[in-house]
């Protein structure tokens, strides 16, 4: 690169000043007297201005490149784009469509309501809050609990909220009039998970005090409390007949438990640290699993396929998602991980499988929002900074495909899926 004889003079006179500010003096007299330059004053600092602005924009084209080579991945990914996606097949898109504020402290869970345009957000502020996400406005706010809400479930009917509590209590909210209509004592410590079954008939939740407890919804009666977690047991997912329920703990470990007699059927070790959630695949999911252990990479994501002789589980699958950074697929008849996925740099908080069968979308402390395909066995969609601070739930909408994650920065992001 040739310099005009205007543009080396700048050069040299910025060089200079930089020798003399930072104390070089025998630099500085060697230079002046070989470059023949002379210091401008309008111009002190102007070698640091330059290098900074240099690094800034070199940061930026980083950026920009990784935008571009994750949206050409995403078009070679779907055979042509997002627009010969069917709305079943639709994930989120970038950016958000719209940043909900009013919690005063982090939010822990957010839940779509199964029939209506709204969307529940649980918080550390110990408040539960109603957006419409079509419009993005705040409808209300529902107090009671005295301490950290850590999560919230509807009833299949969306008449009934459950909301769970690091106060000791469950709170069951009748959603049409806003209103509490029981409280449920039990748990020793944090309740960190709260869940109806399918039917709604019953509650089943969580506790740092290491059980999981079931509750009659009509009475609030707990009728049965299953222990067998060494630790703290962070989230639950129940089977679609309620036969058989999922949890995951600080103990590093996911169980299956036989919902009616309460005992555990599964004990399943792979992760290396706390498994922070658990998501069950619907039915129809399929997952090219064989009988030869392979690897995948692509660029900074990999997925490790293990043995597995049988190409469908007769009892479905899990996915699990830990503070090891990493998210495994377990097959529920043998009680074996069949496959994981790396990719996140930080703990993976909340996977959900998409409706389709087709993806999983997962969220993680890195501020990243995943979107792996299942078949291919990587992630082919990355929201990056989705948060500026650590994302800590996620839920996808069935109804009207958005999704909706909240964060450490006390605000819930909805996203238009297409």
């Amino acid at each position: 690169m040739v310099l005009t004889a205007k543009q080396r003079e700048e050069l040299n006179s910025a060089v200079l000043d930089y020798l003399q500010a930072s104390g070089y003096k025998a630099a500085f007299e060697e230079f002046k007297k070989e470059a023949g330059a002379e210091i401008d004053s309008k111009k002190a600092g102007l070698l640091e201005k330059k290098w900074t602005s240099v690094i800034r924009l070199q940061k930026k084209v980083l950026e920009l490149e990784g935008k571009v080579a994750a949206m050409e991945e995403e078009l070679a990914s779907h055979g042509g784009g997002a627009g010969k996606r069917g709305k079943e097949d639709a994930l989120p898109r970038a950016p958000e469509k719209y940043t909900l504020t009013g919690h005063r402290n982090s939010v822990n869970a957010v839940r779509f309501h199964p029939i209506f345009s709204l969307v529940v957000s649980a918080s550390e502020d110990a408040t539960v809050k109603i957006w419409d996400y079509d419009s993005g406005e705040f409808e209300r706010t529902l107090k009671g609990h005295t301490n950290a809400v850590q999560d919230l479930d509807f009833d299949k009917t969306g008449n009934l909220l459950a909301t769970c509590s690091a106060d000791l209590t469950i709170k069951l909210w009748d959603f049409q009039t806003y209103e509490c209509v029981k409280t449920l004592h039990g748990h020793d410590h944090n309740i960190s998970c709260v869940r109806f079954t399918p039917s709604g008939d019953h509650i089943v939740s969580s506790s740092r005090d290491k059980t999981i407890k079931v509750w009659e919804t009509s009475t609030g009666y707990c009728i049965k409390t299953i222990a067998g977690h060494e630790d703290w047991v962070r989230k639950i997912a129940i089977s679609p007949e309620a036969t058989m329920l999922f949890s995951c703990s600080n103990d590093q470990t996911v169980r299956v438990w036989n919902m009616s007699k309460g005992e555990c059927t599964h004990v399943l070790r792979d992760h290396a640290h706390v498994v922070e959630c658990v998501a069950l695949a619907p039915p129809h999911v399929v997952f090219p699993f064989n009988s030869t252990e392979t690897s995948s990479t692509k660029d900074d994501t990999k997925t490790t396929i293990s043995n597995n002789n049988n190409l469908s589980s007769t009892k479905g699958y899990l996915a699990s998602g830990s503070r090891d950074k990493t998210i495994k697929i377990w097959d529920l008849s043998t009680g074996k991980c069949v496959a994981t996925y790396i990719a996140h740099d930080n703990w993976v908080r909340s996977v959900v499988f998409h409706p389709s069968g087709k993806y999983l979308m997962s969220c993680s402390d890195d501020k990243t929002i995943r979107i792996w395909d299942l078949m291919q066995g990587r992630a082919v969609k990355t929201i990056t900074e989705a948060h500026p601070h650590f994302i800590s739930c996620l839920d996808f909408c069935n109804n009207n495909p958005h999704v909706a994650t909240g964060s450490v920065d006390d605000s819930v992001k909805i996203w238009k899926c297409n």
